[in-house]
């Protein structure tokens, strides 16, 4: 992790900037270690996906409890960039040898957010093939996900397991 070269840096060039970490957040003792490290906190993303609070549909929900670390993959095929997602019918078609490739951001996502939409849409009203489709962005911390949630239950989970990662580390020291 680049947290405590990010830190040292910034204290040596004598600045008071507080450091965020960002990337593979999913529970309260990575964020017990990236504060170990020098963050002052943590940027959280893709721990809300499997919210019931979450922009995202319920099959994605539940396409996301399912898979684990090894189902995601970076690809352009959604936006022109490259952004984790989960496999999908979508991102292997994209990714695969008879792609014409992805056009440059923002263009692809004038053809995938629609397409995607529809599919979800088609998805949701029992279409099987059409579930195939259906992805989303994801992060690193995707196969630890056991169970679609409240955003509540995730604030809870994080603050006790945080807690308990501190009394861990202080118990060690």
């Amino acid at each position: 992790m680049l947290i405590p070269e990010i830190v040292r840096a910034l204290r040596q060039a004598d600045y008071d900037i507080p450091v965020l970490a960002a990337g593979g957040i999913r529970t309260g003792a990575q964020m017990a270690a990236c504060m170990a490290m020098g963050a002052a906190g943590g940027w959280t993303g893709s721990v809300w996906l499997a919210t019931t609070e979450s922009e995202c549909s319920q099959i994605f929900r539940e396409k996301r409890v399912a898979a684990r670390s090894r189902d995601t993959v970076r690809s352009k095929g959604r936006t022109g960039k490259y952004s984790r997602q989960l496999v999908s019918a979508w991102t292997e078609a994209w990714e695969g040898a008879e792609s014409p490739g992805a056009l440059p951001m923002p263009m692809q996502s004038l053809i995938a957010e629609p397409a995607i939409a529809r599919a979800t849409r088609a998805a949701e009203g029992g279409n099987a093939r059409a579930r195939e489709l259906v992805t989303y962005f994801v992060g690193q911390g995707v196969g630890m996900v056991e169970g679609v949630t409240s955003a509540r239950s995730v604030v809870q989970d994080f603050m006790t397991d945080y807690a308990d990662a501190v009394e861990t580390l202080n118990a060690a020291i």
